[in-house]
């Protein structure tokens, strides 16, 4: 019974990871009915994700070390009040500056409390299978723009954007507050006893110790390169398609055929990741996502851009789950939650930098092109690091 109960919290993690950035990025579908109504700038709003995603990154660190001296339970049952509550407040919203608090600072914070915790949690549930279960927590990330934003764009067309966020809010209480009591510690037998050696690695270490320790330095440095590296792709690729002379509905599927990719290459990367070992697959991932990002400049036509953004999509979103199995070889479980916090927090602020770098480069040469070679450098710098990754000396952690 508690073996098979790991799955259940892989499930709970895998809905909350959804509905949290769900709502989190459901803000573009907001965003024109928004600004007609309030008459607010397109910018003013749009300044609400930059937020999110600042916010994120500080939040993503305090509710690791959070989980890690309480426990998950209570810090998922936070964050579930809290993003209801953001979500609910900000479609009340007055004026603008209440608006930028409540839906990109609380909706941030909230959205922040769910994957490093889970994620934590998930690997102290498995010590088999953890790639996979750690990709399958991250593969709700996936589901959201097929699942949430959808459902806002119902909502607004059937009635208004507040009463759609609203409604969003109060689904996120109803979807999330159930989900947090199926949150549990696993068995200690299965946290003390396991026979895979990295389990007790690390575990002596304090959180100082390993935030100055080589191997969160490297992880660190390649979780932000490879976000800042894959971020404003992702985030101009719709423009640049059209910039090509895709049709912009047939751009925007791209973006689409991106997220569903991702949620194969999450179960493709996270069952290799498992046989293969998890630093050879990152660096492999990371290769190929720099590779793919340059092939961009030499694509114009729409079934050239599918096939891209299937090897795209499929790679940024494998690679990103193995983070946090590295952190949990590295580190052990006691302080995951924080070390992988801290590792979440340089990522948002690589994921940040993307979309504005390349605004700032189109506003300067009117083209995309020097955004995705300065992307897949970024990119191979970030394979570069990785392969700088310590190896997992038995005898050095031990005595760490």
């Amino acid at each position: 019974m508690e073996l098979s109960y790991r799955w259940v919290i892989v499930a709970a993690g895998a809905l909350m990871s959804c509905v949290a950035i769900g709502t989190m990025f459901s803000l573009a579908i907001f965003l024109e009915p928004m600004a007609i109504d309030t008459q607010w700038s397109r910018a003013g709003i749009s300044s609400a994700m930059t937020l999110n995603f600042l916010v994120m990154g500080l939040g993503g660190f305090a509710w690791g070390a959070l989980s890690d001296r309480f426990g998950a339970r209570i810090v998922v049952a936070i964050g579930a009040v809290l993003l209801g509550l953001a979500l609910v407040v900000a479609s009340r919203a007055g004026s603008l500056l209440t608006f930028q608090i409540s839906y990109g600072v609380l909706v941030g914070l909230a959205a922040s409390a769910f994957f490093a915790p889970m994620i934590a949690l998930t690997t102290a549930w498995f010590d088999t299978n953890r790639g996979l279960a750690v990709s399958l927590v991250s593969a709700g990330m996936g589901v959201a723009p097929m699942t949430i934003s959808p459902f806002a764009r119902w909502l607004i067309s059937a009635y208004e954007w507040r009463t759609a966020m609203f409604d969003i809010g109060i689904m996120a209480w109803v979807l999330l507050l159930p989900a947090v009591l199926l949150v549990r510690q696993p068995p200690k037998p299965a946290v003390a006893g396991g026979a895979s050696a990295p389990v007790a690695e690390g575990t002596g270490m304090s959180v100082a110790q390993a935030l100055r320790s080589p191997q969160f330095i490297v992880l660190g440095l390649t979780f932000f390169a490879c976000c800042a590296a894959h971020s404003g792709p992702i985030f101009h690729m719709v423009s640049y398609a059209m910039l090509c002379g895709v049709a912009p509905m047939a751009a925007v599927t791209i973006y689409s055929v991106e997220g569903l990719a991702g949620l194969g290459g999450r179960l493709l990367y996270g069952v290799l990741a498992d046989r293969l070992g998890v630093k050879p697959v990152l660096i492999a991932g990371l290769v190929i996502q720099a590779i793919v990002i340059a092939a961009y400049l030499s694509v114009s036509q729409l079934d050239q851009f599918y096939v891209l953004a299937v090897i795209f999509g499929a790679t940024y979103g494998g690679v990103m789950p193995l983070y946090a199995v590295l952190a949990r070889e590295y580190f052990g479980q006691r302080i995951l939650g924080t070390v992988f916090g801290a590792a979440t927090m340089l990522s948002s602020l690589g994921m940040a930098l993307g979309p504005l770098a390349g605004g700032m480069v189109f506003d300067a040469y009117a083209s995309y092109h020097w955004l995705f070679i300065g992307s897949a450098l970024i990119g191979l710098g970030a394979a570069g690091i990785a392969i700088a990754f310590p190896p997992l000396p038995r005898r050095q952690l031990q005595l760490a």
